[in-house]
């Protein structure tokens, strides 16, 4: 077994011996994601490396074979040595080390450089790192893969994996210049139309064409841009030829290049089939019990049931069938049968405290500072406010809050004292979601308004709602006109219930713009062509792909699972958001006016009115409100990941001219700009790349992007809202009028009227199921300042910069916690009794909470 059978047990440093290297390979067999007891499973599965193993060839680089064109010379095969099968160790779960000895004279042979692994069993296998140990005048020698190696016979070519030393192209040995070209080319794909197979390493792009024949195409024209996704080559749709034939998503995953697949041990792979069975049997489990039940909530108390035992399931035999449909045993127990209880659910932290804490207009204001979507608020800069939609097809649409609605809710202030403080605030979804309302409202059951919410600051330093502006389409003389209704504070009795309602037509608002746009849009979407061009441009020994390449983990997967399962024509985004067919094309308009160097956290809040550019400041902006925990926390994080992103660089990038010099970087971001963000090529505000610092703030953006952004409007969804009365994600009915049958039913049964008129029993019970698996952290994340490979470089100086980096994020977390602790800043916890943490670097004790439910922690990407 594994050619050669020699025993390495007691000499496994190796070294130098009679012109040989010894080292030891690190790699994880296919099926220990098919196993509960991965330690038990090793020596079942270990048959399956039966035949002629695996073998490696080392690539010199620094002696040249005249035979092969000049590339590095190749030694002679070694395979993976037989280890005794009793004692054959593993690293970590799943993780086993072999041994295995090169002929290798490193004065004739020179130093390697890079090594061609080849696989010769029946299935694949994960192969993590191979070590040289002692070579002589070089010392340890580690070669980096992370990636699947499939049978050999799959490739076009030899796998050939690099040392792990970085090297900008003009810095390559040349012996190993040859194979870097290779490596990219291979990865290119460009002469592979497809349909590609799971074992295929191709990236390309392609526009998003495959939602649904009913569906829009999504990038590429003008009406409808969008940033471009992972092509997967399948053949047209027999319907629509231009738009690309979908799957069955239980039986069939998207393509996405295999390395960019869900994490390599249990807990990341099971989230992700998790999305399945929630589709597959969950849902419809869900529409059973709905239509067998009265189908609609009375009250508070029947939703807080749900985090008290879940749902019992009627008989549904069809579910059985689905089960079977699952490779793992832990994804079929998921799928319930008749007699189970679903929906077994935690008790959301925005109750888990005071179950009525969400209804005060204290905590209503400070979500919007530390909620689930805090990036939306603005400093008012003139009163009332301005409409920015064409008045040649919409009229005027100024607001109409006018002085007299607010000027006893300013504590003595007149409205210019008001704003010539920054007193004045303002959630304004009026101008992006009035150009859809005709459309979304002539849907069943449903009817939304635009909203405005105007809000104060207090000398508190609370925000407190003054004023709603609830906006509908009035279709008069060509133009699309409002019709507005202005609400402003009540407590008691049916104008408190008013109120009540004129806020959840806000969280509304406040959830479809979340969950499309802050969330899918601004950093699912939007990451896919940086992960393309980074794979297709970059070496991955080039200093910019190795920075970057830990915040893309998994965001290739989660999206194409996306797209097959969550927002396609019927997924679970239009089941529950309320644009519903028209969600995507919602997004597709926002998209127009995304811009990259708008994403850096402080120049999205000086856009917004939020803080102003401050030379002494130690993030260079002051914030104007300055208990504003999203903003507080994250301009901490952005300055230390934009200073390590300014260390690492400058190891590599003395001088802007080297930058301007860098073929591959150059090639990288033309691409992004050209064809990954194609349809936004044109746009003035991409930065042109010639000059370090544009580098050091691009690379910022991207890792803020992957990592903080996500976190902060991922995490706390089920923690916000999970419990649907916080954030209903639809409305239903029309505000009801002054001496109205509805207004009365509201003054007689006020919890009904407000329960029926947002999110209805279905669309709540699967949307909060959808917002469990989102928000949960998995048992193998990543988090910020960590590398799942210790040996990421060789690089000295680029270690201890990745090391700087992690003490500014220990300090952070501490400077979170004794935030969170100061009875001074009322916008910490709130309400609720629930802190803000969502920005709190890392997270790997999750004491008291084993469902990974922790609402904390920034992982390096995009996971889940």
């Amino acid at each position: 077994m594994f050619g050669g059978g020699l025993n390495v047990l007691g000499d496994l440093t190796g070294g130098l011996k009679n012109g040989r290297l010894k080292g030891s390979v690190v790699l994880m067999r296919k099926n220990v994601l098919e196993f509960n007891d991965f330690s038990a499973s090793l020596v079942d599965g270990i048959t399956e490396f039966l035949g002629r193993g695996v073998t490696c060839q080392l690539i010199s680089s620094t002696v040249v074979d005249p035979n092969n064109g000049n590339r590095g010379k190749v030694g002679a095969e070694a395979s993976l040595e037989q280890w005794n099968m009793a004692r054959l160790p593993f690293i970590t779960a799943g993780e086993t080390k072999f041994g295995v000895t090169f002929d290798w004279a490193v004065e004739k042979m020179g130093v390697p450089g890079a090594i061609i692994v080849k696989n010769n069993h029946a299935s694949e296998f994960f192969l993590k790192t191979i070590t040289l140990d002692n070579v002589p005048g070089h010392g340890t020698v580690v070669f980096v893969a992370n990636s699947w190696v499939y049978p050999q016979g799959m490739y076009r070519y030899n796998r050939v994996f690099f040392s792990n030393d970085t090297y900008l192209p003009s810095k390559m040995p040349v012996a190993l210049k040859p194979y870097r070209e290779d490596e990219l080319q291979n990865l290119r794909g460009d002469d592979q139309q497809g349909p590609y197979e799971e074992h295929d390493r191709v990236y390309r792009y392609d526009v998003y064409n495959d939602l649904g024949d009913n569906r829009e195409i999504l990038g590429g024209t003008k009406e409808f841009p969008y940033p471009r996704r992972c092509r997967t080559g399948r053949k047209p749709s027999e319907t629509k030829p231009d738009h690309e034939s979908r799957l069955l998503p239980v039986v069939q995953n998207i393509y996405v290049p295999r390395d960019e697949l869900f994490g390599h041990l249990k807990q990341s792979d099971f989230l992700g089939y998790t999305i399945k069975a929630l589709v597959d049997g969950i849902v419809p489990a869900i529409r059973t019990y709905v239509d067998l039940s009265p189908g609609e909530f009375d009250s508070f108390k029947d939703i807080v049931k749900l985090y008290e035992g879940g749902l019992k399931l009627p008989n549904i035999p069809a579910l059985e069938e689905m089960r079977k449909r699952f490779p793992l045993q832990l994804v079929k127990d998921l799928i319930p049968i008749g007699g189970d209880y679903i929906l077994k659910l935690p008790k959301p932290q925005i109750i888990k405290e005071n179950e009525k804490a969400w209804m005060t207009d204290d905590e209503f204001a400070r979500e919007m500072l530390a909620g689930v979507n805090p990036m939306m608020i603005k400093r008012v800069t003139e009163f009332p406010p301005k409409s920015t939609l064409d008045p040649s097809k919409y009229g005027d649409h100024t607001s109409t809050i006018t002085d007299a609605h607010i000027r006893n809710s300013l504590e003595g202030l007149t409205v210019q004292q008001a704003l010539a403080g920054n007193k004045l605030y303002i959630v304004d979804q009026h101008d992006n979601l009035m150009p859809f309302l005709v459309n979304i409202n002539n849907l069943d059951g449903s009817y939304i308004y635009a909203t405005r919410t105007l809000l104060f600051l207090r000398g508190d330093g609370t925000l407190t709602p003054v004023a709603i502006e609830l906006s509908s389409p009035l279709l008069q003389g060509g133009l699309t006109t409002p019709d507005s209704t202005v609400y402003t504070p009540a407590s008691t009795g049916v104008e408190g219930w008013v109120w009540q309602l004129a806020k959840a037509y806000v969280a509304v608002n406040d959830y479809g713009w979340h969950q499309l746009i802050s969330h899918w849009l601004n950093t699912h979407a939007v990451m896919e062509p940086f992960i393309i061009a980074t794979n297709r441009q970059l070496s991955v020994i080039h200093p910019v792909h190795k920075l970057l390449h830990p915040h893309y983990r998994d965001t290739m997967n989660i999206n194409a699972r996306a797209r097959g399962l969550l927002i396609n024509a019927g997924g679970i985004i239009e089941m529950t958001v309320f644009p519903r067919k028209y969600a995507m094309e919602m997004s597709s308009v926002a998209y127009k006016d995304w811009n990259f160097t708008q994403q850096g956290l402080p120049e999205d809040l000086i856009k917004r009115g939020m803080a102003v550019p401050d030379a002494s400041s130690p993030h260079k902006v002051r914030l104007l409100l300055e208990d504003y925990p999203y903003a507080a926390d994250g301009l901490a994080v952005w300055n230390a990941i934009e200073q390590w992103a300014a260390d690492y660089l400058a190891i590599y990038y003395p001088s802007d001219a080297v930058l301007q010099g860098d073929v591959e970087l150059q090639a990288w971001w033309k691409e992004v700009r050209e064809v990954g963000h194609g349809d936004l090529k044109d746009a003035p505000w991409w930065p042109k790349m010639q000059t370090v610092g544009e580098l050091v703030k691009a690379c910022a953006t991207i890792i803020w992007t992957g990592s903080a952004l996500h976190a902060a409007v991922n995490f706390g969804q089920y923690p916000y809202a999970g419990y649907h009365p916080n954030k209903p994600s639809a409305s239903r009915r029309p505000m009801p009028k002054p001496g109205s049958e509805e207004y009365a039913l509201l003054m007689r049964e006020p919890e009904k009227v407000f329960i029926r008129t947002i999110t209805n029993q279905l669309q709540a019970i699967i949307g909060i199921s959808l917002l469990e698996i989102l928000s949960k952290h998995s048992s193998d994340e990543i988090y910020l300042g960590q590398r799942d490979t210790p040996e990421w470089t060789s690089d000295a100086k680029a270690l201890e910069a990745f090391k700087r980096f992690g003490s500014r994020l220990e300090s952070i977390e501490s400077q979170v916690v004794a935030m969170n602790g100061n009875p001074k800043l009322k916008n910490r916890v709130g309400p609720a009794k629930f802190p803000y943490m969502l920005l709190y670097p890392n997270t790997s004790d999750r004491k008291g909470d084993a469902e990974g439910l922790t609402a904390r922690g920034i992982p390096n990407s995009i996971s889940i």
